[in-house]
C-alpha cells in the first residue's frame, strides 16, 4: 500500500485512536534524510489541532534518535567514526521504552531527545503523557532484522517506510550536516561515506514494512 498524502495517513492514524484497547505505536522507518520527522511532525500537529495543553494530547512523537550512544561511549567502543549506524543505538533500550509506552499508563513518560546542535541525546527530554493514544516512532531501523532491532519492531503495532525521491533525500542530507555545523564538503564526503551505506542497509528492509508512503510534501 502506497499512501501519499497527509489527509490519508491522518485519517489512518485517527482509525487507529479510535479502536478499543490500549496504546498503538506506529513506526516510520526510511534512509537518513527520507523526511520522517518533517512527515511526523506534521501529522501529529495536525491530529493534536489547536488544542494547547500537551497533557490532553491523543498523539505523540518519540524518536529513535534519543537512543544514540554518546559519543564518549562511540569513542570507547571505537564506532565515532561510524555514528548513525544500527549499532551505534542502544535499540534494546529503545524497544524497552516502546513496551512501557505501550502498557497502561497513570503517570507521564519521559523518553529521551536528540540535540542536533550538539549531535547527543537529551534525557527526559520529550514527556509522553496519559493521554495519548497513538505514539508514532520513527527512525532508520525499525524494520532491520537484528534481535535487537527485531525487539523495536516488535513493539510497534505497524511501520511504515518513507520512500521519497532518492535524489533530493540525499540533496536535504546534505543541507542538513551543513545547517548543523559541517564545511559543505565535509558534509558530502559524511554523507557518501555514512550515510549512503546506512541508507544502503534501510532500503534493504522496505519489504517488511506494512505501509509504503511516498511523500510529496517534504
Amino acid at each position: 500500500m502506497a499512501d501519499t498524502t497527509l489527509t490519508e495517513l491522518a485519517d489512518r492514524l485517527s482509525a487507529w485512536a479510535e479502536r478499543p484497547g490500549g496504546t498503538v505505536i506506529v513506526g516510520v522507518a526510511g534512509a537518513p534524510g527520507a523526511g520522517k520527522t518533517t512527515l511526523v511532525e506534521a501529522l501529529v500537529r495536525d491530529l493534536n489541532g489547536a488544542v494547547d495543553d500537551v497533557e490532553t494530547h491523543r498523539f505523540a512523537h518519540v524518536p529513535m534518535d534519543g537512543f544514540h550512544l554518546s559519543d564518549r561511549e562511540l569513542t570507547r567502543q571505537g564506532l565515532l567514526t561510524r555514528k548513525g549506524a544500527p549499532e551505534t543505538f542502544d535499540a534494546y533500550g529503545y524497544a524497552a521504552l516502546l513496551e512501557r509506552l505501550r502498557s497502561p499508563r497513570s503517570a507521564v513518560v519521559y523518553a529521551p531527545g536528540f540535540e542536533r546542535t550538539l549531535e547527543q541525546p537529551l534525557a527526559g527530554d520529550i514527556p509522553v503523557f496519559p493521554a495519548a493514544k497513538v505514539i508514532l516512532t520513527e527512525g532508520n531501523y525499525l524494520l532491520l532484522d537484528r534481535p535487537e532491532w527485531r525487539h523495536v519492531r516488535s513493539r510497534c503495532t505497524e511501520v511504515w517506510y518513507c520512500e521519497p525521491d532518492d535524489e533530493l533525500r540525499v540533496q536535504r542530507l546534505v543541507e542538513r550536516h551543513v545547517r548543523f555545523g559541517k564545511a559543505p564538503e565535509q558534509a558530502a564526503a559524511w554523507v557518501r561515506d555514512v550515510d549512503e551505506a546506512n541508507s544502503r542497509l534501510v532500503q534493504e528492509s522496505r519489504h517488511r514494512a506494512d505501509v509504503v508512503v511516498r511523500p510529496v510534501w517534504v
